[in-house]
């Protein structure tokens, strides 16, 4: 049994099949809470404080439970506990207070952003090349979440704790296209759910060097790091992930160059980049992994020749559909985001090159 404390917004959940052995438990959860009075049921005797109340509270993941324990937010009739290993008994009414969420460290950053959808739970982005989603080593303020701290201002109340956008997936800094930011901590734990069970999908565009024998297919090899250059990623017959990528050729323009429709079933580090590579179709653009498109360039035509290797500065890849489930409202919702300028061009110039 779960009691809310805080007058806030409701929705309901059926959480089916718990490993203690109820088949079913309503749970009445909070969105944007600040207290929780759950109270332990028989079949929960003996089990760790931290998984009890990961199952009362399935909004939650055990890790940020475990967190809340650990530093003091949660009591029993009044007594702070801070064992999260400490074993319940039936009965027992905890308290859990979520604390309000704690400033970000990282810079806000005035950067213009391509917002496709908003609410109050979570932002759909057409992100542009060039830019980078995380802050990291040489780049701490002038990627897609300081952008996003800056955008989102007072909106933002908390993933793990802390006010910042929760990325679910990433999009590599010259790729662009679309992308989910959860609001939230509970948005963020329904779409990473989503992302991990595969019903989270995206589909992007390529323009590849040469044209695949089989038009429609799928790649299935495991994606790790190269032997050769740790830097790079690479397809590997020993150890690395599970990586899927289904394909279909959408345009050929002769046997120069083709555009492809990619579908994600994993989603790996530069898994499209890598997977077209092994194939031996890299992609146009692609500093990384394009390293045979020289034998390309040379049938191309002087316009063409000249704007790929002089201008087009972005591999040729673009996220231009996602479809998901809200995760508060459970609607379906699908999106889609026009290709940008200079991959247009880009298809411009391969078309005229093939007449």
């Amino acid at each position: 049994m779960v009691t809310p404390m805080a007058n806030t917004k409701n929705f309901s959940i059926l959480s089916e099949g718990l490993s203690v052995g109820v088949s079913s438990v309503i749970i009445t959860a909070i969105c944007k809470i600040m207290d929780h009075t759950v109270t332990i049921p028989t079949q929960f005797k003996k089990e760790r404080l931290d998984k009890a109340l990961a199952l009362l509270l399935p909004d939650f993941s055990r890790t940020r439970l475990r967190q809340l324990v650990e530093t003091g937010c949660v009591s029993l009739q009044g007594s702070t506990i801070k064992d999260a290993t400490y074993r319940v008994k039936p009965d027992e009414q905890y308290c859990i207070t979520i604390p309000q969420a704690e400033p970000s460290h990282m810079e806000a950053t005035d950067i213009p952003l391509n917002i496709i959808y908003e609410d109050d739970d979570m932002l759909v982005i057409n992100k542009q090349a060039g830019l980078t989603v995380h802050p990291g080593a040489g780049n701490h303020q002038d990627t897609l979440v300081n952008a996003l701290l800056a955008y989102c201002c007072d909106s933002l109340s908390g993933i793990g704790g802390v006010e910042r956008p929760g990325i679910v997936h990433r999009i590599d800094k010259d790729t662009s296209g679309l992308l989910v930011v959860a609001k939230h901590d509970i948005a963020h734990r329904h779409l990473a759910e989503q992302l991990a069970e595969r019903t989270l999908k995206r589909t992007y565009l390529a323009v590849c060097w040469g044209v695949p024998n089989v038009r429609v297919g799928w790649i299935d090899a495991n994606i790790g790091r190269s032997h050769r250059d740790r830097k790079k990623m690479a397809a590997v017959k020993e150890g690395g992930k599970t990586a899927t990528t289904h394909y279909k050729v959408v345009q050929r323009f002769k046997d120069l160059a083709c555009l492809v429709e990619c579908e994600l079933e994993t989603g790996r580090t530069h898994q499209i980049r890598v997977h077209m590579t092994h194939l031996g179709h890299p992609l146009i653009g692609d500093a990384s992994y394009g390293s045979s498109h020289a034998k390309f360039l040379r049938k191309c035509d002087g316009a063409t020749h000249d704007f790929i290797k002089e201008d087009f500065n972005r591999q040729a890849l673009h996220a231009f559909k996602l479809r998901l489930i809200h995760p508060i409202s459970g609607e379906e919702m699908s999106f889609e985001a026009p290709l940008p300028e200079e991959l247009e061009q880009l298809l411009a110039l391969l078309r005229e090159n093939s007449l």
